[in-house]
């Protein structure tokens, strides 16, 4: 985890020895539940510290999230980025989201079984919670690391943003189109481009972590149906 505690000090995130111990808990569980479940492709050690925690972390650099901050983390998969956050800020209010009830009975694991409260995990669509009173625009960060367009993703995530809030997409280096031609998916939902951080991250692999502020409500038509999302971005 060495490298993990130098790569948090680098983008000033402090790591004690019990989010240490989390952390590494965590990664064991992930493992032991992956022979069960497809949860990660990446299975060595090393690697994984890289691709899951210090990727998740970097989220941290792009965006100053408050005490207490409620975070949504959609199509959160085993838990990223959200968890690795919970782990270093258990201040954040966090919510974990995905459509797959095997990864959400995983997550419900993670939550009961060690010290990382707070949490709720949600098996549902992204398109069906954001219309309900009780999730629409009412996180101050919908964070999403989910491989689709960042048009779809607009459309996913920004309906759970309260206004001032921000949806944090996470991509790799070839975000340039996406970030082109979401730009009417964007303004449509209520959202701004901010800006654009790219990080390097320490096994020289690039993340580029777009920045968009909720600056007005989303319109209640949005979002559509999920076929109509993936087949036809705004």
């Amino acid at each position: 985890m060495d490298k993990l505690k130098k790569y948090a000090s680098q983008i000033n995130v402090l790591l004690d020895d019990k989010a240490v111990e989390q952390f590494s808990d965590y990664m064991n569980k992930v493992l032991d539940w992956n022979e069960k479940i497809n949860l990660t492709s990446i299975t060595d050690q090393d690697e994984f510290v890289i691709k899951h925690f210090c990727d998740s972390l970097s989220v941290f650099s792009a965006v100053n999230i408050k005490k207490g901050a409620k975070v949504i983390d959609i199509g959160t998969g085993a838990g990223f980025p959200g968890v690795p956050m919970k782990i270093a800020r258990p201040d954040i209010d966090l919510t974990l989201l995905d459509s797959l009830n095997k990864r959400i009975k995983f997550l419900s694991e993670i939550v009961l079984s060690s010290d990382i409260l707070s949490s709720e995990t949600i098996h549902g669509r992204a398109e069906d919670y954001s219309k309900l009173n009780e999730y629409r625009e009412k996180y101050d960060i919908a964070v999403s690391r989910a491989v689709a367009n960042l048009s779809s993703l607009c459309e996913y995530c920004l309906p759970f943003v309260k206004v001032g809030g921000y949806f944090i997409s996470m991509k790799g280096p070839d975000y340039d189109e996406e970030l082109k031609q979401s730009k009417n998916a964007v303004d449509v939902l209520g959202g701004a481009v901010e800006e654009v951080v790219s990080l390097t991250l320490p096994d020289g692999s690039t993340r580029n972590i777009i920045k968009i502020k909720k600056v007005k409500n989303t319109p209640s038509k949005y979002p559509r149906r999920g076929v109509k999302i993936n087949k036809t971005p705004l």
